[in-house]
């Protein structure tokens, strides 16, 4: 994923969410994963999809049962 790519996604998850504390941090490495975070805390991987080229891109995020709320 290109920065502009990253760029755009982050403004697109900040706007809809409401929230300037997402941010999609660049990978360190050449085919790391594209972690994104909220308030500095991980939340989930980002990833681009170029199939037919149709552009789209996922935002995986796993709840651990030990997070949620007692119920």
């Amino acid at each position: 994923m290109t920065p502009k790519d990253i760029a755009r996604v982050e403004a697109y998850l900040r706007a809809t969410f409401g929230n300037p504390k997402i941010r999609i941090e660049p990978p360190k490495k050449r085919g790391a994963p594209i972690e994104v975070t909220l308030g500095g805390e991980f939340i989930g991987v980002l990833h681009r999809d170029d199939e037919d080229g149709e552009v789209s891109y996922s935002l995986h995020m796993t709840i651990l049962e030990e997070d949620l709320p007692p119920g």
